[in-house]
């Protein structure tokens, strides 16, 4: 898949050659609190992105290296997860941002690009968003690009230190999406 980019970001497509500055980036951030995918140490950040690569080729996910166009830096990594082209549904997700990005629209921007991209050029009618109950920043980040909650998997996943998360499972419809 060729980049992805507006204004602002430009969506590489994720790679082992990415590991080293995707390092530094989150390397600060604590991705395992509301997240099953624990980064803490360099090995698993690369074993992260194998087997989003691995996922890839299989057809199951779409995976990014974020780049700030205006910093000109990596800044994270997301992706569209679990597509299935029958029932044209996809979820976007697996996002995490440098510090220095959160709270500065670069998470909007990148979303509506990724929303775009799925709905105009990949065809599909919904697109799916999971994020930990107790991530009240993420679930606001997610209402206001539209989408609403659906429901909630009490005790979904394993995330730091044991808990085990309840998992809110937000949906934007194409039909919704269009008209914004």
């Amino acid at each position: 898949m060729l980049p992805l980019e507006n204004h602002w970001v430009r969506l590489d497509p994720l790679s082992t050659s990415h590991t080293d500055v995707l390092w530094e980036v989150v390397k600060d951030l604590d991705i395992y609190k509301y997240s099953p995918n624990d980064l803490s140490t360099k090995d698993r950040l690369a074993a992260y992105i194998a087997t989003a690569e691995a996922n890839e080729a299989a057809g199951k996910d779409i995976p990014f290296a974020i780049f700030n166009k205006l910093s000109q830096k990596y800044v994270g990594s997301t992706r569209f997860g679990y597509i299935d082209l029958y029932n044209k549904t996809l979820h976007i997700g697996w996002t995490w941002l440098a510090k220095e990005v959160q709270g500065t629209g670069l998470n909007s921007a990148l979303k509506h690009l990724m929303l775009s991209h799925a709905f105009e050029v990949m065809k599909m009618r919904k697109v799916i968003f999971r994020v930990d109950a107790l991530n009240i920043r993420s679930r606001k980040a997610v209402e206001k690009l539209g989408a609403t909650l659906e429901g909630i998997l009490k005790e979904d996943v394993f995330v730091a230190q044991k808990r085990i998360r309840d998992t809110c499972c937000y949906a934007l419809f194409s039909r919704d999406y269009s008209s914004k």
